[in-house]
């Protein structure tokens, strides 16, 4: 028997998810790359794949929140301080989906590294850490705090789906919107801000496909028989209301070029793009027991991440939102009372959350300059992670 291999490493919240968080330079050199060998490990880490959805032999929690790994190091880009790649892993099956990026997640990788030392930070202040999200190949900019040469973790800043207030950590998300030679095509991949998919046992369906933070799939909730206001017993508890959004979602994927057949981005790509269902504003209960009225919010939306209804809101799906209320002609700024925003604020299952986007038009096409919102981010944990040792030995 291998004896255990340590390795460096975080354990973090950012936003509503946390994750393990690694110093690239901290991976076993077998890690370091892409590959089978990284993948096994961030696996075994996180304690996947667990037929009993526990997570009881890794350092997940079982949820699409929290069964993430994160992996920072220096940029070579002179634009860049640092490099983040994020993997979504899958918590029944041996699957690790590199394919986007957590914009929640996104709101730890400055204070981590800071504090890890690779950057350097200002002693007080803001330090800005200019941020090369890998995965989807954006630059993002962090306004992080700091206060004698540390970052400020604690504060009065309350993020609805997390219990407990922290220090305000403002994001801007530069040029969210796909390009011709981002993966997918265009931030609207067909051409269309509205699209018509013939989608097995569901015919007809009116979808927004859009490429902003991540590609993300966005329908009426009406058109399922949804209101919108739906919370995550609602929506988890029915298997065969997942299947509809799963081969929903699978068609859109399709449609979108990212993946050959709905096969294929079921099994092999279960993070992106994400599928979410938008409605006028309404009122409902929050799962913390507040009121949400219809006047507190322009419009209400529900996320799915790996396959369930999210918590509260994807960071990337809050990118999404603000790109596509700011444009007009898209589902979400059809639903919108006074059209396309600038800023909106939208219900979700934990509460509420202000985004923006700036929007420019050029002879009828439409571009996005920068998405912004603001998070929270805290270490829950500085050590060492344990797995066995055989997880990084050649496998025939």
């Amino acid at each position: 028997m291998r004896p255990q291999t340590p390795i460096r490493a975080t354990y973090m919240r950012g936003g509503t998810s946390k994750g393990v968080f690694f110093a690239q330079a901290d991976l076993p050199a077998a890690a370091q790359a892409p590959g089978a060998a990284r993948d096994r490990l961030m696996l075994r880490v996180v304690g996947s794949p667990d037929p009993y959805a526990k997570h009881t032999d890794g350092m997940g929690g079982a949820t699409s929140s929290t069964s993430k790994v994160v992996i920072v190091g220096p940029s070579n880009r002179a634009d860049c301080d640092v490099d983040y790649l994020f993997g979504a892993v899958a918590i029944e099956d041996a699957v690790v989906d590199w394919s986007g990026n957590c914009g929640n997640l996104t709101t730890a990788v400055g204070p981590f590294a800071i504090a890890r030392g690779l950057l350097e930070a200002p002693s007080d202040g803001m330090a800005v850490v200019r941020i090369w999200q890998a995965n989807i190949g954006k630059k993002i900019i962090a306004h992080v705090p700091m206060q004698g040469g540390a970052v400020v973790e604690m504060g009065d800043f309350e993020l609805d789906g997390v219990a407990f207030p922290a220090a305000e950590i403002a994001l801007e998300f530069l040029d969210p919107g796909a390009d011709e030679d981002g993966e997918g095509g265009a931030m609207f991949p067909t051409g269309q801000r509205i699209e018509t998919l013939e989608v097995p046992g569901e015919g007809q369906v009116e979808v927004t496909l859009i490429n902003a933070g991540n590609p993300t799939i966005f329908i009426d909730a009406a058109a399922l028989g949804l209101t919108g206001t739906e919370m995550q017993a609602d929506v988890n508890g029915k298997p065969e209301l997942l299947r509809r959004f799963e081969t929903l979602r699978a068609t859109a994927t399709v449609a979108m070029g990212l993946a050959a057949s709905a096969q294929e981005a079921t099994e092999k790509r279960p993070h992106t793009p994400k599928i979410a269902f938008v409605a006028p504003p309404a009122a409902y209960q929050a799962s913390s027991g507040k009121a949400v009225s219809a006047g507190d919010v322009d419009l209400v939306v529900r996320i799915l991440s790996m396959g369930k209804l999210h918590h509260a809101m994807t960071g990337t799906g809050a990118v999404a939102i603000a790109v596509a209320s700011a444009i007009p002609g898209t589902l979400v700024s059809r639903v919108l009372k006074h059209g396309p925003q600038a800023q909106v604020r939208f219900g979700h299952p934990s509460g509420t959350l202000t985004v923006g986007a700036e929007a420019v038009e050029q002879g009828g096409d439409w571009s996005v300059t920068r998405a912004r919102m603001s998070r929270s981010a805290r270490r829950l944990m500085e050590g060492t992670v344990f797995v066995p040792g055989d997880v990084l030995a050649a496998r025939q």
